[in-house]
């Protein structure tokens, strides 16, 4: 079993194994190359994002600067757009859907480390070999789902559909579709229901209309 595959098995791997420094490495180099480019250099984020992800969705649109950790352990639907300073600490699988909007500042993070001080330094790989060793947990985050400013999404958590997470919130646990979620841990505040309509808020609806 290579050490990509025990990542995925979600059992403890060494992410200093010279095979995995090689994605990651290549990763950050061009996760660096993006965040050089202005704004209007389209084609050329175009490529580097195929380079970095492997694959995406149509009309991803990532403001930058971003850090991808490996990159290609991300897939991102269509319709994607993220605000500035994007992390995507992707040890493990994160699966983003269609529709789905990140606020400044998300970080998503899959690595766990262990409690106890000496095992977070060294314990004996399946080798025997003292090696510093830690696992890793998916993320999946489901489709027409806005997160805001300041949101850390930890590893192992799923978030439904048509959620909206509130700023400054760490995700720990799953969050069910529909919902409108808050705070640190981040937890459920309420249902979103068809009362948020914009419809039923005229003084900001201004002279524009929903879409029936």
């Amino acid at each position: 079993m290579t050490e990509e595959e025990r990542i995925f098995n979600g059992i403890l791997f060494s992410p200093g194994h010279h095979d995995l420094k090689a994605i990651k490495l290549r990763s950050h180099n061009l996760s660096s190359q993006y965040s050089r480019t202005f704004e209007d250099q389209a084609e050329e984020r175009e490529a580097l994002l195929m380079q970095i992800l492997g694959r995406k969705g149509e009309r991803c649109f990532i403001q930058g600067p971003i850090f991808f950790h490996y990159g290609v352990h991300t897939e991102i639907g269509n319709h994607f757009f993220a605000n500035y300073n994007l992390t995507v600490q992707d040890d493990a699988k994160v699966t983003i859907g269609d529709h789905v909007s990140f606020g400044p500042n998300v970080t998503i993070v899959t690595p766990v480390h262990p409690f106890i001080a000496s095992e977070r330094r060294q314990m004996l790989d399946q080798n025997g070999e003292p090696k510093s060793l830690c696992y890793a947990k998916p993320v999946t985050i489901g489709n027409d789902v806005w997160i805001s400013a300041n949101v850390t999404v930890c590893g192992g958590v799923t978030i439904g559909d048509g959620c909206v997470i509130g700023a400054g919130s760490v995700v720990t646990q799953d969050i069910p579709e529909g919902s409108f979620a808050a705070g640190v841990p981040c937890r459920v505040i309420r249902p979103i229901t068809e009362s948020d309509s914009m419809r039923y808020k005229p003084e900001i609806l201004a002279d524009c209309s929903i879409i029936e």
